[in-house]
């Protein structure tokens, strides 16, 4: 009777972590390469988007041969056209405001907002999320704030519109 000792194979618990984490990660692989093999296998079973010529190949008969159906028949009632909605009442225009500086800094959105009131624009701060807002105390439609606008640059300052909530 032959030895046992010669047909046993002796595995370290290293061994054993290598070997089980291959097959851990094979299998892995196997998974992930089976989903995209059945994504692709649905997008080719999923309809395919048509070029414009495919959609003239698909129109209706002319209207002649339609109407070649109908010979000898009573006329087919119309259908009642649709009826048109009622346009919405126009909105009120959006109103503007040129703002000048947008900072953390609350000594410098002072300091601007001085500068334009000398400047002869009244203005207004807002602290919004840690940003001190100088803007014009004045708001309109875009027009007279593009005009405004050009007025400030002239005066040396920057600013750009924003909508007023």
């Amino acid at each position: 009777m032959p030895d046992r000792d010669a047909h046993s194979v002796p595995l370290s618990r290293q061994a054993v972590v290598v070997v089980t984490s291959v097959g851990v990660g094979l299998l892995t692989l196997a998974f992930v390469l089976g989903v995209q093999v059945g994504k692709q296998t649905a997008a080719l079973r999923a309809p395919q988007p048509r070029s414009a010529g495919e959609d003239l190949a698909e129109l209706p008969a002319s209207l002649k041969d339609q109407l070649k159906a109908f010979e000898g028949k009573e006329p087919a009632s119309r259908p009642e056209a649709p009826k048109p909605e009622p346009s919405p009442a126009p909105a009120a225009e959006a109103r503007w405001t040129l703002q000048l500086i947008a900072t953390p800094d609350a000594k410098e959105a002072k300091r601007t907002a001085e500068r334009a009131r000398t400047a002869g624009f009244p203005t207004t701060t807002l602290a919004e999320r840690g940003q001190h807002k100088v803007r014009l105390a004045r708001s309109g439609a875009r027009s007279e704030i593009d005009t405004l606008a050009a007025k400030l640059q002239a005066k040396g300052l920057k600013s750009f519109p924003v909508k007023v909530e």
